[in-house]
C-alpha cells in the first residue's frame, strides 16, 4: 500500500497534473458530469454548510464546486505543489484558507468549527492508520451537528484478492492472466488494509456515528474495493448503519460519459450513442467477499 512518503513523492513530484486533475474525470466525460452525476446528488442534503473542510483537494478539481456552498472553506493537502495550485486557481476567492499538512494532521483546523468535511478520490490511497488519525481529529473538529463524506479504500475486505494483486504486480504476465480472468483486481493504488467495517469501528471509537456506506467498484472490476462513507459528529442519531453494495457504480459512470458525449458541442462527438437505464443496486448488510 502507498505510504505517506510515497503519496507525497507522487502527487508533489512525479505526477504531471497534465489537466489540473481533470484527467481523473475522463471516465465521466469530464469533471462537470462527474460532479453533477456522482457527487452532488450524494452530498446535496449537507449543502450549503457554513464551514467546509476538504481533505486532499489536489489541484482543486472538485474544490471549484464545493467553494460555492459555504461561507468558509478550508483545504488541506500533504502536497505543497497542490496547495499552491489551489491558491493560484482560486486567488480571487477570499473565503478559502490553504494548509499543507504531514498527510495526517488537522492541527491547523480549529476545534468544533467544521460543519461538513469532504474528500473524494484521494483518501483511497490512505492506509487504515491514516484514516483512523483523521477520524480521531474530526471528532473534535466537527461541530456537534457536523457531517462527513469520505471516499476511502475497501480493498482490505478482499484479502485474498488483495494478496493476489500484490503478487501479480511483481509477476506481470501472471497478473494479466489473473486480472483478465476476474481472479484478482488492479488495486489502483488502494490501501490494502482499509475496510468499510474499520471505518465504522473508528467512528464509534471516537464517539461518532457512521450512518451509511456505499460500497462501489472502480475501473473495470466487479470487486467493491471502495467505500463512500457518510458519518455524523455525534452518536445521538442512533441510526442503524445502512450498507449499500453498488456493483453498478461504474455503469453509472459510463452512462454519464455517454450522455456527456451525446450532448457535447465537441465536433468529434457525433457518433450515435445508445443510452441504457442505469442499474440500481440493491441494499445489503454484509461487507466483504
Amino acid at each position: 500500500m502507498p505510504s505517506v512518503q510515497q503519496n507525497l513523492d507522487r502527487w508533489n513530484r512525479t505526477y504531471s497534473w497534465s489537466e489540473a486533475g481533470d484527467e481523473w474525470s475522463n471516465a465521466w466525460g469530464g469533471t462537470d458530469p462527474a460532479w453533477w452525476t456522482s457527487i452532488y446528488p450524494r452530498i446535496n442534503r449537507f449543502l450549503p454548510a457554513k464551514t467546509i473542510l476538504e481533505i486532499a483537494p489536489g489541484h482543486g478539481r472538485f474544490t471549484k464546486y464545493v467553494k460555492d456552498y459555504c461561507d468558509r472553506l478550508i483545504v488541506v493537502d500533504l502536497s505543497p505543489k497542490c496547495i499552491e495550485a489551489c491558491r493560484e486557481r482560486f486567488a480571487e476567492e477570499r473565503h478559502i484558507s490553504y494548509h499543507v499538512n504531514d498527510g495526517r494532521s488537522l492541527d491547523m483546523v480549529p476545534d468544533h468549527s467544521v460543519d461538513f468535511v469532504f474528500s473524494f478520490d484521494s483518501l483511497v490511497h490512505a492506509d487504515a492508520e491514516i484514516v483512523q488519525d483523521y477520524l480521531r481529529q474530526l471528532a473534535r473538529k466537527l461541530t456537534p451537528n457536523g457531517w462527513g463524506f469520505l471516499h476511502h479504500s475497501n480493498l482490505g475486505s478482499y484479502r485474498t484478492v488483495a494478496s493476489l494483486a500484490g503478487y501479480a504486480n511483481k509477476v506481470k504476465p501472471l497478473g494479466r492472466i489473473l486480472t483478465k480472468g476476474g481472479l484478482t483486481v488492479s488495486p489502483c493504488w488502494r490501501a490494502s488494509d482499509m475496510t468499510a467495517d474499520l471505518f465504522d469501528n473508528f467512528c464509534r471509537q471516537y464517539g461518532m456515528e457512521c450512518v451509511s456506506q456505499e460500497l462501489i467498484n472502480w475501473g473495470n472490476y466487479r470487486y467493491l474495493i471502495d467505500s463512500i462513507s457518510i458519518f455524523h459528529a455525534g452518536d445521538t442519531l442512533r441510526m442503524p448503519r445502512k450498507i449499500i453494495r453498488n456493483g453498478g457504480f461504474m455503469d453509472e459512470v459510463e452512462k454519464c460519459r455517454l450522455r456527456a458525449e451525446a450532448f457535447s458541442n465537441k465536433r468529434e462527438s457525433h457518433d450515435m450513442v445508445r443510452l441504457e437505464p442505469v442499474h440500481v443496486a440493491s441494499e445489503s448488510r454484509s461487507v466483504g467477499d
